[in-house]
């Protein structure tokens, strides 16, 4: 079930799922929300903080069930990602959402959500930038609000060298990589069977991303999908005894993925960099070659 697209008027909900955020965040993303024609409302405990997160596990969670419930939200926006919600998922109980489905917005750890609700309901949600990455590029955040309010995704990005290129189609699933890694063999993880796979991280080591991809192929993960779309690979690391030996991230991506005959496309413009622009995961997407431009619709 698809949830219903906004419009003027409707009422959207800022929480905390993760890390701790302040006023600095928020205040800029509300006034932003608000020229959309957007109503705004705060978690009752948006700025607390227990450690590195926002308020406990149970304080979590119940500011985000309390949006769940409340019918007259039509979007919960994560504040910002970092470290946390799968310590809040188990808490949560997804009875009336199932029912009357909103859209659920972010990126980063906000992947917990995405790949638990399309799992367990196969409801769509929106890979997004958060409040804390708002107001840093115009056109990713005006391609929340043209999801958010049901317009046609419609990209072109640069091709790379290592694209193996051939149009497809179907439905597009993912997001950071590290986060669908801890997911594994959890009830939270996806269906990863003839789907695109999108993936996305920053501030990884190379051979942690190796790791990874490794373990994806060797439980069976990769051999079952059927395109794999790569964003943002940022701000990587390597070993003083280097492990990738002048490697890049895409190649050792590429090389994981080598036996496999889909097609692979990198530089998508989203994840953890300036341009991060919204898709809706467990939604069919397609995705063409024209010259040197990749095109990507939903």
């Amino acid at each position: 079930m698809v949830p219903p697209y906004l419009k003027a008027g409707d009422t959207i909900a800022i929480v905390a799922t993760a890390r701790h955020v302040d006023e600095t965040i928020i205040l800029p993303a509300i006034k932003t929300f608000e020229t959309w024609g957007l109503k705004v409302v705060l978690s009752d405990s948006i700025y607390e903080k227990h450690d590195a997160l926002a308020g406990s596990d149970v304080n979590r969670a119940k500011s985000f069930q309390k949006f769940l419930d409340d019918d007259s939200i039509k979007a919960i926006i994560g504040a910002r990602g970092g470290y946390g919600t799968i310590r809040m998922i188990d808490i949560l109980d997804f009875a009336n959402f199932n029912k009357y489905p909103k859209w659920i917005c972010g990126f980063s750890d906000l992947t917990v959500l995405h790949s638990h609700i399309l799992n367990n309901f196969n409801i769509p949600t929106i890979h997004s930038c958060m409040p804390v990455t708002l107001n840093q590029d115009i056109n990713s955040d005006n391609s929340l609000k043209d999801v958010l309010f049901g317009s046609e995704i419609n990209y072109s990005f640069h091709t790379h060298p290592l694209n193996r290129v051939e149009n497809c189609k179907g439905i597009i699933i993912g997001g950071n990589l590290s986060v669908l890694y801890s997911l594994l063999g959890s009830k939270s993880e996806i269906d990863w069977s003839d789907k695109i796979l999108f993936i996305e991280d920053i501030g990884e080591y190379f051979y942690h991303i190796d790791r990874m991809m490794q373990t994806l192929k060797r439980t069976g993960k990769l051999k079952k999908i059927k395109a794999l779309v790569v964003g943002g690979m940022t701000k990587m690391n390597d070993n003083d005894a280097p492990f990738a030996f002048n490697k890049s991230c895409e190649e050792i991506i590429i090389e994981t993925v080598s036996e496999y005959q889909y097609p692979v496309f990198f530089n998508f413009p989203s994840g953890h960099q300036t341009q991060n622009l919204a898709l809706k995961l467990g939604f069919e997407a397609q995705i063409s070659a024209q010259e040197e431009r990749i095109l990507f619709r939903q």
